[in-house]
Parts: structure tokens; C-alpha cells; sequence
């Protein structure tokens, strides 16, 4: 399973942050679900189980906790991976969450770069594969830090594997230097503009034999992009 294919149950019941959670993960790639309570949790699970849950531990009704319990309880269930959002900061709730059944738990406020990283790493370790990113023949291991093109095993340097790993975590879409810079760089790094040409150059050297279409797009003006389209 692929990360674009994965269906997040978001369970939030403040109307703002489950909105701004499920716009993020659809960005992101994930295919994502809210609900605002417990009860409505348990019944969306009963309907269609989902590859991973985000769940509220301040909850109307049914805390997030009991909703993790009862998950647990549930032969169907119990190995569902469940990711704890909660503002309760205290060790010791961090533990009651864990022995609850929480696969990992995350503090509020989050980034979303933390929860995609935290999100990514259950399913992991549940769904053997699950992270291996596929465009076209393009296929890209991050964990073994393994690329191939039409079964042909690539070599790239470290920035060039970062470049397209973020490509094809994301194709299609127009990046500008400026985005690209401060998604792998972060907004901190001084970094000169016409260095993204260079590693895009090296990129496509180490992508495409002279006969393979180049897929890596100039978009004039704007950027680039991972795109296969004629």
C-alpha cells in the first residue's frame, strides 16, 4: 500500500481544527474521514474500517481513551493503528494512552509535518511496504533508500533521493524554487535559488537513459514538477 491510498479516521470535535486536520492529510495524500465524537468514532469503524485513526483524547461523551479501549476489545479492531492527539501534556496521561492502547501519542499543538512523520511510521509498522512511493515506473524505497526506473536499481546522491522522494510524494503539482528550497532545506538554511537547477540537472542524469521520457517537468516561470504527461 502506497501512502496516496491510506484512509485516516479523524475523530476531532472542535469544527476548526478537524477541518484544518482533514485539509492537510488530503494534501498530504492520505484519504481522510472526521467525526466529532466518540459514538460517531465506533459507528464509522463498524461501517468501513479505515488503515489508521487520529483521535482526540477530550471527547464528548466517550473519551478518546474509551474509544481507543473499546477499539482494542474488538477482534476486528485490535490492530488498527490508533494515533492519540490530545493538549494533555502530563507524563503520566502520555502513559494512560499507551496502556490504553494508543500506538503513539502526539501533544497538541502538532505540526503537521510531526503527525504525517508519526502517521507514516505506525503504518509501518503494521503494513509491511506501506511507504514504498510509486509514479510511472519510478519506484522509491525511504526506508532502504532504494530507487528504481523500469526495474533498473538508480544511484542518487543524497539531495537528488530527497528531491525526488518529495517529488513523488507529491506529483504532478507546480513547485517553485522557493517552495522546493524550504520543504528540504526548512526556512532557516541559506540556500542560493539557482542550487535547486543544479540538483534538478542532477536528477535527471540519474533518472533517465537517452531513450526514457524525462518526467521531471520545467514549468516556465513557475518551477517544476514530477509529471508524465506528454
Amino acid at each position: 500500500m502506497s501512502q496516496s491510498s491510506a484512509r485516516v479516521l479523524v475523530v476531532e470535535d472542535d469544527p476548526s481544527l478537524q477541518l484544518m486536520l482533514r485539509y492537510n492529510l488530503e494534501k498530504l495524500g492520505y484519504r481522510a474521514e472526521t467525526v466529532g465524537d466518540g459514538e460517531a468514532a465506533l459507528s464509522a469503524l463498524e461501517e468501513r474500517r479505515p488503515d489508521a485513526v487520529v483521535l482526540d483524547w477530550m471527547l464528548p461523551g466517550l473519551s478518546g481513551l474509551d474509544v481507543c479501549r473499546r477499539i482494542r476489545a474488538n477482534a476486528r479492531l485490535r490492530d488498527l493503528p490508533v494515533l492519540m492527539l490530545t493538549a494533555r501534556s502530563d507524563e503520566q496521561d502520555g502513559i494512560r494512552g499507551l496502556d490504553g492502547g494508543a500506538d503513539d501519542y502526539i501533544v497538541k499543538p502538532c505540526s503537521i509535518e510531526t503527525l504525517d512523520a508519526r502517521l507514516r511510521a505506525v503504518l509501518r509498522r503494521t503494513q509491511p511496504g506501506y511507504d514504498t512511493l510509486s509514479f510511472a515506473d519510478l519506484r522509491l524505497d525511504p526506508e532502504t533508500h532504494r530507487v528504481e526506473r523500469a526495474g533498473r536499481l538508480l544511484t542518487l546522491g543524497p539531495t537528488e533521493f530527497k528531491l525526488l522522494e518529495f517529488f513523488m510524494r507529491h506529483p504532478r503539482r507546480v513547485f517553485s524554487r522557493e517552495d522546493i528550497l524550504q520543504r528540504l532545506w526548512g526556512p532557516n538554511m541559506h540556500v542560493e535559488l539557482r542550487t535547486i537547477d543544479v540538483h534538478i540537472r542532477r536528477l535527471r542524469r540519474a533518472l533517465n537513459l537517452a531513450d526514457e521520457p524525462d518526467y521531471i517537468r520545467t514549468v516556465r516561470v513557475a518551477g517544476y514538477a514530477l509529471d508524465d504527461a506528454p
